[in-house]
């Protein structure tokens, strides 16, 4: 599932490397991006570093958080508190966005 989310204001840093600034989201399978405790009724603990701009696509209410690598994040994404869902963005050229 791919979704084109319409830009906000963003750094001008990021508006020179992709002039139109649309981030394409898709979304990940939970279990793929993050290790999951052998035991299903611990919470797992993940450190989130803000929200962005973009909005869920999928429940369109929240707006998504980042989540970097550690120790159990194996791939940095976006992530919806409410709805649990986990995406990668990359902007329409195909250049990932959520790498450093």
């Amino acid at each position: 599932m791919n979704l084109r989310v319409p830009a906000s204001a963003a750094p001008d840093s990021c508006r020179r490397r992709h002039e139109n600034g649309n981030l394409v989201l898709s979304e990940l399978n939970p279990c793929t991006v993050v290790d999951a405790l052998d035991n299903g009724s611990t919470p797992l603990n993940l450190l989130t570093f803000g929200s962005v701009r973009e909005v869920c696509p999928k429940c369109q209410q929240t707006h998504l958080k980042l989540v970097l690598r550690q120790t159990s994040v194996r791939v940095a994404h976006l992530f919806c508190a409410d709805c649990e869902s986990c995406f990668d963005a990359h902007y329409a050229d195909g250049a990932p966005a959520l790498t450093i």
